[in-house]
């Protein structure tokens, strides 16, 4: 925010109430807070006198209201305004002495075409810059910061893009174009965080800080339709807000004048209208709720879904399979876990809707189905038939896969009720009652938000008092101030709470509705009051940006909505000054790389954490695990002692123990063993004022839908695709078959055949690939079919050559065991059983062909002498404890050599027929000669010749 907006935007907060005073700097977010920054003072109110500053600090106009301030030296400064009246609160700033001066400023442009996007990356001095540079709407570089850019890579300076996610990384491959490098990256829905980092280059004895950024698909907002009319909360009434949990920047805000639709943290909006005709005027002025599905805004009107879209806006009832009216709440997550779809059958839900007695749950596609009623949650929990049971609440909770159900009891309901809960598991469709009941007025309302944490983490409130649920419920209590009230409301001039604000570090803000805020770190029992930021009258609202810091966004009497930074960091900071709370250790560390693992078969995950902490403190780290238990763990825990500082440092390795060989019901037994498992490594003491004081991340146990096989040296592309068929005689299939196979060569499955002579043996190289590419060599068992049915073919190692001691399984012996299948499936992990035991199986025949490969054990395939062919083979990986995934491959061979020898009857017909026709020119040139032979027997070889006559 530029300094004239700031100036607007006071003298519109300028009012009646208490007076109050703010600081801003020129770098977003104050992520540049140290003695080479301006920071600008602004004081609200009318007893302003003077600064009162300390003497390292310079202040530019020491009487006005508004100006600016230096500070030479680093440390902590006591900062505040003399006013004539009670003294303002002083603020203590945490002013550093860093290296880190410089900023990347980008621009995107999005690629449809081939789903890319071209960031525009450039160095900016924030103390130097351009006013749109500082407000974001800078579409090219300044002088200044082409400069500064130019010199910078001069120097060696190159920025690259790190995903956060899948730790991919992008760099530019084009010179440096007018002070800015281009990067091109695939556009990504699970792995949209990124992050701008440069090489350690100084110019000026100053670094260029790393920047957080979220790139998705293209997010456009909804247009404002002419002729449409507002949509609003009740006059008088709260901001309310909803957002993506995965795309922070995509909000949505209701207030009693409009609604306004953002996908880049407000920095522009649209305003959300409706048409005509739908609506009465009391309705519109009526919304109870709002939830943001992606590009579809929710709202509840008297009992009643609608929903606003690009496609206009519908009423949402029986059509979807919802009541229509009824309806007395909604909810959507409030965590973003990317990957929480673990198994493929059906989607988990992203939003749920209940009435007094039924619950739904819909997904994003607005697909909703009924849940559970309350009559069935009666049998399933055994309670009373006839005590009264309503739906209270449902809310999503850390775990991607839990929803809980609070459930208002009572057998006489007139004073007072009992709200317990209950879990549901989409993955498991289970529901398990939990440890907690609360006993409530009967018209009061609690509101619950679940925190991000491995064990379940629970805020309730009221209107006046936090009550939180820590550990899985062993944890409760209520929020307290240090001056031992559980009220806020007594210290905020009566003043009710508004908003409960939870951030991914475990930072709480509640603020009440005049906007006073309280503070209060996750598994902490009490919270502390913050200074002033924003009037009382102000109608106001917290949210988080995409670089995961907090801002204010003010909803101003013309209809139209104003940001502004906050520094939630610096106001803790300044708070833990003077009521002395110290972070109990000095570090926490881990090298947990990602949010969200796979595990497979024969995996293993090993981390670490450590915690430096001073002497005699006796800290260590707890670990946290929640979900199924399919997991085992192994510990090991190095401490050392130096220089009065302790260091622990835990290793934990997550692994499974299980044969799949040995086993009854193979496919069961995975089931019971796959599952999402939150892990979480904290500190086992801390304060308000530690950094982030804990590490939640997320092991899937189970198939990697982006895992996959292919063989070495095969490929879909690299050669000319034609259509073709072929002919496979019915002698070399595998039923033989009453009639030839024509077969049609499908190259987008088949891929390009490989061409090989007749005489050489074959052996598949099985290769393992993820969405990054090559992985490994697979080394375990597999089995190889033609698809078509085609069994000319052998192996040329024996079940003796490859050490078998009974006779081993074959296509032939499965087929015959599983006559009911398809080829596909008559073998594989699920009833694999080796041939290396005397205690399985018969001796039979171990001369016949071995027909299961590996990487070592030298079997291969030959080919039939007498002819050539095409075959396309399948491969499946047949160790049952190799992968959770049915791993199969395509590939396609063409053998050739010599010509193909003829048919015998067509070699007996044709030499029939040679024979026929030499017998019939010996028998006709008999006849011919014996014709020759009597004439002249009968005849003389030579006439005498007559004298001619003389006249």
């Amino acid at each position: 925010m530029s300094a004239r907006e700031v100036a607007v935007l006071l003298l519109w907060l300028s009012c009646c109430g208490s007076a109050l005073w703010r600081y801003s700097t020129n770098s977003p977010n104050y992520r540049i807070f140290s003695t080479r920054s301006t920071i600008k003072l602004e004081y609200e109110g009318t007893l302003f006198t003077e600064w009162s500053v300390p003497e390292t600090c310079f202040v530019l106009n020491k009487s006005s209201p508004t100006t600016e301030l230096r500070c030479s030296s680093p440390g902590v400064h006591a900062i505040k305004p003399i006013v004539t009246g009670p003294d303002e609160e002083e603020r203590y700033l945490f002013v550093e002495s860093s290296h880190t001066c410089f900023l990347w400023y980008y621009r995107v442009r999005h690629f449809l075409n081939n789903f890319t996007q071209l960031i525009t990356v450039w160095a900016y001095d924030p103390e130097s810059a351009d006013p749109d540079e500082l407000l974001g709407n800078a579409e090219e570089p300044s002088i200044n910061s082409i400069v500064l850019s130019t010199q910078m890579a001069t120097l060696g300076q190159k920025p690259v893009i790190h995903t956060v996610l899948k730790r991919k990384v992008y760099s530019s491959n084009e010179k440096m174009r007018r002070g800015t490098w281009r990067i091109v990256v695939p556009m990504a829905k699970d792995d949209a965080l990124k992050e701008i980092r440069g090489n350690q280059v100084t110019f000026q004895d100053c670094f260029i800080a790393d920047f957080l950024i979220l790139l998705t698909f293209p997010l456009l907002t909804i247009p404002e339709s002419p002729g449409y009319l507002p949509i609003s909360s009740p006059r008088g009434s709260q901001l309310m807000a909803s957002w993506d949990a995965c795309v922070v920047a995509s909000a949505v805000l209701v207030t009693d004048m409009e609604t306004f639709h953002t996908t880049d943290s407000f920095k522009s909006w649209t305003r959300i209208r409706v048409p005509p005709d739908i609506l009465s005027d009391d309705e519109r002025r009526s919304v109870a709720d709002v939830i943001l599905s992606r590009d579809r805004i929710v709202f509840l009107i008297n009992g009643v879904l609608y929903i606003k879209s690009f496609r206009g806006f519908i009423r949402l009832g029986g059509i979807v399979n919802l009541p229509d009216g009824g309806i007395t709440g909604i909810s959507s997550r409030k965590w973003c876990w990317v990957n929480y779809l673990l198994k493929a059958k059906g989607r988990r839900s992203t939003f749920a809707v209940w009435t007094e007695n039924e619950i739904y749950l819909g997904s994003i596609l607005l697909k909703f189905a009924r849940l559970v009623t309350t009559t069935e949650l009666k049998n399933i929990l055994s309670l009373s038939v006839t005590a009264t049971l309503t739906v209270d609440r449902v809310e999503y909770t850390g775990h991607p896969l839990e929803i809980a159900v609070f459930l208002n009891y009572c057998t006489v309901c007139t004073v007072t009720k009992k709200i317990f809960l209950v879990i549901y598991n989409e993955d498991t469709k289970q529901w398990v009652s939990q440890d907690f009941t609360l006993d409530a007025p009967i018209d009061s309302v609690i509101m619950p938000h679940f925190t991000f944490s491995a064990l379940p983490g629970l805020l309730l409130w009221n209107k006046h008092s936090i009550y939180y649920c820590y550990h899985n419920f062993t944890f409760t209590g209520i929020l307290q101030t240090p001056a031992g009230h559980g009220n806020l409301s007594m210290l905020s001039n009566d003043s009710i709470i508004h908003e409960v604000f939870i951030d991914y570090y475990g930072d709480i803000l509640v603020k009440m509705e005049n906007n006073v805020i309280f503070y209060s770190k996750i598994n902490t029992r009490d919270a502390v009051k913050l200074h002033l930021w924003t009037n009382y009258t102000t109608r106001a609202f917290i949210f988080l940006s995409t670089s995961g810091q907090t801002y204010f966004l003010y909803a101003l009497d013309d209809g139209t909505i104003q940001i502004q930074d906050y520094p939630l960091r610096l106001e803790a900071q300044s708070i833990a000054f003077t009521t002395k709370d110290k972070c109990p250790y000095v570090a926490f560390h881990n090298n947990v790389a990602h949010v969200f693992y796979f595990l497979d078969k024969g995996e293993a995950l090993t981390v670490w954490t450590q915690i430096v902490y001073p002497e005699n403190t006796g800290l260590y780290v707890i670990v946290e695990s929640y979900g199924p238990k399919i997991l085992q763990e192994s510990h090991d825990i190095s401490f050392e002692a130096a220089f009065g500082y302790c260091t622990k440092t835990l290793t934990l390795t997550f692994y499974q123990n299980v044969d799949y060989e040995r086993i009854s019901d193979y496919f069961e037994t995975q089931d019971n063993h796959t599952g999402l498992v939150l892990v979480q490594f904290r500190p086992s003491e801390y304060s308000k004022t530690c950094p982030i004081a804990q590490k939640v991340f997320q092991i899937a146990v189970g198939c990697d839908d982006k895992k996959f096989i292919a063989i070495k040296g095969f490929s879909k592309k690299g050669c000319h695709h034609h259509d073709f068929s072929y002919v496979i005689e019915k002698s070399y299939l595998r039923h033989q078959p009453s009639k030839n196979l024509r077969v049609r060569y499908i190259w987008g499955e088949y891929g390009c055949p490989l061409r090989l002579d007749f005489t050489e043996k074959f052996q598949p190289v099985v290769q393992l690939f993820d969405d990054n590419g090559y992985v490994k060599d697979v080394e375990a068992n597999f089995i190889v079919w033609e698809i078509h049915g085609r069994d000319d073919y052998s192996f040329n190692n024996t079940m003796a050559q490859s050490g078998c001691l009974h006779e081993a399984q074959t296509w032939k012996s499965m087929i015959e065991l599983n006559k009911h299948l398809p080829l596909e499936e008559v073998w594989g992990p699920e009833n694999y059983k080796h041939c290396f035991s005397y205690a399985i199986g018969k001796p039979g025949d171990l001369n016949q062909p071995y027909e299961i490969i590996n990487s070592s054990n030298g079997n291969h395939i030959f080919w039939p002498m007498g002819h050539s062919g095409m075959y396309v083979f399948r491969v499946k990986i047949l160790d049952p404890n190799y992968s959770f995934c049915n791993l199969t491959a395509m590939f396609a061979i063409e053998t050739f050599g010599l010509i193909p020898s003829p048919s015998v009857y067509l070699v007996a017909s044709f030499l029939f027929v040679l024979m026929l026709l030499f017998f019939t020119i010996l028998v006709l040139s008999y006849f011919r000669y014996m014709r020759i032979y009597r004439r002249y027997i009968y005849e003389p070889l030579h006439k005498p010749q007559r004298k001619r006559k003389k006249n």
